[in-house]
């Protein structure tokens, strides 16, 4: 398999420090690109240096809704001009999280409609995290793109069936994650077994949610291959064609990684 991690955190706990072993594992693996994901201002730049220095490697700038109180001062110029580099070819993860409320949720919205002002910008996809947030983050995606277009995911998707529908609707990709190995997520199954297979990607999320059978330990991008070979078991398709189609639509949405 030839397959695309198309969000992970390198530089988090657990991966920053032993980078160089985690990057040959996943290459051992067959993953041939990964997006490092940024989540806050200081991993910028951090986040951006992997990517300078690893061809298979790109990066986004964008600040996680649990950090929208503490980062009001980052605005769509601000991510618009950080953007520019060549190695950025994302703007998130940005959206709403009100399942832990770690920042006020007006604060939220506004940090998410920066991101989506510079998401149209710049043309760069729109990394969506969404958690108990459905309605207001439909809301918005609908609103924001009434006032202009602009292409995204839905990262590590868990929402209902009808929001799946919404962001297809969009004109949205879905990323499934290892979340849909896990035993319990048999409404994150039904709904992964019927999306259009020109419109899924695949990610690990890591250092987070290693599927099965690696659940308990740090994920890494190498487990992207354990997640494919179960969706495509679920999907009824062969893996290697799997990664390929995922592959292909990781490279479609994040078009600078083709430059």
């Amino acid at each position: 398999m030839r397959l695309a991690d198309s969000h992970c955190h390198l530089n988090y706990k657990g991966l920053g420090e032993q980078q160089p072993d985690v990057l040959a594992r996943a290459r051992a693996t067959g993953v041939v690109a990964m997006l490092n994901i940024a989540t806050r201002e200081r991993e910028w730049d951090d986040v951006l240096a992997t990517a300078e220095r690893e061809p298979d490697v790109w990066a986004t700038v964008g600040i996680h809704p649990h950090e929208a109180d503490e980062h009001s001062h980052i605005d769509t110029a601000k991510l618009v001009a950080r953007a520019a580099h060549p190695r950025v070819v994302g703007i998130g993860e940005t959206g709403l999280d009100y399942y832990y409320d770690h920042s006020d949720r007006a604060r939220q919205q506004a940090s998410f409609r920066s991101h989506i002002a510079a998401s149209r910008e710049t043309g760069l996809p729109l990394i969506v995290h969404t958690r108990d947030a459905e309605a207001d983050t439909a809301a918005i995606l609908t609103d924001e793109m009434g006032k202009g277009a602009y292409p995204g995911v839905i990262h590590c998707f868990t929402a209902s069936d009808d929001f799946a529908d919404e962001a297809l609707a969009l004109g949205f990709y879905i990323s499934i994650s290892g979340i849909v190995t896990f035993k319990n997520a048999r409404d994150l199954q039904a709904t992964a077994a019927r999306l259009p297979i020109d419109r899924l990607l695949i990610e690990t999320d890591a250092p987070f949610l290693a599927p099965v059978p690696h659940r308990g330990k740090t994920g890494e991008p190498a487990f992207v291959a354990d997640t494919c070979r179960y969706l495509a078991a679920l999907r009824g398709e062969d893996p290697d064609e799997l990664a390929d189609a995922t592959r292909a639509n990781f490279h479609r949405l994040f078009g600078k990684t083709l430059a």
